[in-house]
């Protein structure tokens, strides 16, 4: 008589999907009591702001970290969506200050992976895929279409940033100081293994 009621989705994984916020609950908060992100943000400045994320990346903890997971194959790109939308949630800076800093973050990655000595970092999520950003095998040699070949000289595979993309500053600290950092880092890592 009484027909047993099948499982579904969200009894087979445990989750109660009526257990969520009721729609304009946000809006019931107390003013008193504004979230980080509700708040005038720490930084105004992109130089200021993209300083901060330099400092937060280059602790020697966290870069001992980065380094593990960008040589495991995590993109760079979710690594600074990763970074960035922590910043904002933290009260930093505004969301679309977040998306400004995006290029600079990037770039700053491939310098941590290139002082790293990671040659074969993934730099967006889709990059297997993308035939245009595959990397030739060992044996093929690329073709010279504009007849300049420069042979004897060595091909600088380093992404250069655009000069208005990082400050001044942050490029003297990348070019002066991040490299012993990223040895000092790994180097630790080592150890400890």
């Amino acid at each position: 008589m009484a027909e047993k009621i099948k499982e579904n989705q969200f009894d087979e994984v445990g989750v109660n999907p009526f257990n969520a916020p009721i729609p304009g609950e946000s809006l019931t908060a107390s003013p008193e009591t504004p979230r980080a992100w509700e708040r005038p943000p720490e930084y105004t400045d992109q130089d200021e702001a993209m300083m901060a994320v330099y400092m937060v990346l280059t602790e020697q903890d966290t870069l001992r970290q980065l380094v593990g997971i960008i040589s495991e194959g995590v993109p760079l790109d979710e690594i600074a969506q990763v970074v960035l939308y922590k910043g904002y949630t933290e009260g930093k800076y505004t969301p679309d200050m977040m998306l400004n800093l995006a290029e600079s973050t990037i770039y700053l990655l491939i310098a941590i992976a290139d002082y790293a000595e990671i040659k074969d970092y993934v730099l967006y999520s889709e990059e297997e895929d993308d035939p245009d950003t595959m990397i030739p095998e060992d044996d093929v040699t690329p073709i010279d279409m504009d007849g300049d070949s420069n042979s004897d000289k060595e091909i600088e595979t380093k992404p250069i940033p655009k000069p208005d993309s990082l400050s001044k500053s942050l490029l003297s600290k990348v070019d002066n100081e991040l490299e012993s950092k990223v040895k000092e880092a790994t180097t630790e890592e080592e150890v400890e293994e």
